[in-house]
């Protein structure tokens, strides 16, 4: 007994040695390519290190750059905004998403061509959707403008990108024009996995077509919308390519990412740049936190 038990240790050592071999690669690769970069980020945080001052000699300030972002009236701002923005898009985004969704789950003629064409957004790079829609938001020769002047909403063209609200509602209504359907695709696919037997169990209950999505639709595709609340919540927070394209961060609308950026290759501040990049870091991970917690408090109360 005790040399099958000698024998069966052994073994398990033996595949534990080789699962660690082969996974090696692509563990290495990750701390290359992930946790190194991370490590620096926060290693140059801690530094006071501009470019165009070499003769400084980038000493250790600990966290004075972190300090100084709380003092900092544009980083505050662009934290504000980016809060901002996060929130009413993706606010948007799950209702037009939810909505899409509950008609793309229903059976109809074209219904694969409905769900092609609803991605078509999607599909498009983030950088030529901005200039696509800055074109049309254009105070000259907009579309934007045009179907509003001739629907008698405005009397003259408008330069939406010319005002800090104008700004912020051209940005809200391209990125939920690009990514509304990201988030009909989700919920499409949590939709498609609740049994039909249940909608009809509850049509014979007598519950009518509100009943049935409060009490059948709802919670059985609560998980799959906060998943995607969850991928969406951390892109809209780290937006940097509409905002550039779109606006240069001009009218209040620099977002955190983005003012991370100017610090490091237009400022040359790599110390300060890199503090905002940890902040923008630890924020989506606390994001991440939260809603994992939640998500994990759903999986157990459909477990109970």
């Amino acid at each position: 007994m005790t040399g099958k038990k000698k024998k069966y240790n052994t073994l398990q050592k033996t595949e534990t040695r080789d699962a660690w071999i082969m996974m090696a690669p692509a563990i290495i690769m990750l701390l290359i390519i992930a946790v190194y970069p991370v490590l620096r980020t926060i290693w140059l945080s801690l530094h006071e290190m501009v470019l165009t001052d070499p003769g400084s000699g980038y000493p250790f300030i600990g966290l004075e750059n972190y300090i100084n972002i709380l003092k900092d009236e544009r980083a505050l701002n662009s934290i504000l905004f980016t809060l901002k923005f996060t929130v009413t898009t993706v606010f948007f985004e799950l209702i037009i998403g939810f909505a899409a969704a509950l008609v793309m789950n229903k059976a109809f003629r074209g219904k694969g061509l409905v769900r092609a064409a609803i991605l078509i957004p999607w599909a498009i790079p983030t950088s030529v959707s901005a200039l696509m829609w800055k074109f049309i938001y254009n105070d000259q020769y907009g579309l934007f403008n045009d179907i509003l002047y001739k629907l008698g909403i405005i009397d003259s063209y408008q330069a939406w990108l010319s005002t800090a609200d104008g700004s912020f509602m051209a940005l809200v209504i391209t990125d939920v024009w690009k990514t509304a359907p990201y988030m009909a695709l989700l919920i499409l696919a949590g939709l498609q996995m609740i049994p039909e037997d249940l909608y009809e169990a509850a049509k014979i209950d007598g519950a009518n077509v509100f009943q049935r999505f409060r009490y059948v639709t709802l919670p059985n595709v609560k998980g799959t919308v906060l998943v995607a609340l969850l991928f969406r919540t951390l892109d809209a927070f780290r937006v940097y390519d509409l905002v550039s394209v779109m606006t240069g961060g001009a009218n209040q609308t620099e977002s955190v990412s983005l003012y991370a950026y100017n610090n490091l290759m237009k400022f040359l501040d790599f110390g300060y740049g890199s503090a905002m990049a940890v902040l923008v870091f630890v924020i989506v991970f606390i994001i991440s936190l939260i809603y994992m917690r939640a998500m994990g408090d759903q999986l157990t109360g459909s477990l109970d």
